[in-house]
């Protein structure tokens, strides 16, 4: 019993399954060492706009590609724990988190349920340009006081018209290491 969708997924799988061969095998330290924080945007596939297989990096993807205390969580145990050295922080144009504000979002969650817990979350919609976004996370990044400063951090902005990965060259200066 279940939705098409759920059918799809389990026939997918078992055809996935079928082909699997040794990646049970694949280490969880990325074999790349490196993280990309991306958005959670049905048009982005961080595999194939950045040649990723399976094992060669950790990827975290939330609404904005934001860096949220819980991203920065996992970057610290990316690099601490699994030996990341390098992070790449990517979002993209016509992202639907520019589309809003804060207070838009929690009045809309708090009327549709009925709940005030939507006025005590931060949806980080993103202000100004994705350019401006990209810098801010960055530098958010850069300038928190559990990052090592031997990680090299990365600012790009993925084009979803053409799939060109632009360099967001104020970023990365940001983001060098500091060695």
């Amino acid at each position: 019993m279940g939705t098409e969708n759920a059918r799809e997924i389990r026939a997918a799988n078992a055809a996935y399954r079928a082909d699997f061969g040794d990646k049970g095998r694949l280490s969880h330290h990325p074999t790349r060492a490196f993280a990309v924080v991306t958005c959670m945007d049905c048009r982005l596939d961080p595999a194939k706009f950045a040649g990723l297989a399976e094992g060669d990096a950790h990827v975290i993807r939330n609404a904005g590609g934001r860096v949220t205390e819980d991203v920065i969580r996992s970057l610290l145990i990316s690099h601490k724990r699994l030996g990341t050295t390098e992070w790449f922080v990517i979002q993209h144009t016509d992202c639907g988190m520019q589309s809003f504000t804060n207070e838009e979002a929690q009045e809309q969650f708090a009327a549709d349920t009925g709940s005030p817990e939507a006025y005590y979350m931060d949806f980080m919609p993103i202000r100004g340009t994705i350019e401006e976004s990209v810098v801010r996370d960055v530098r958010r990044l850069r300038l928190h006081p559990l990052v090592p400063p031997e990680i090299i951090i990365h600012g790009y902005i993925y084009d979803v018209e053409t799939g060109h990965l632009a360099l967001s060259e104020e970023a990365n200066k940001i983001g060098a290491a500091r060695v």
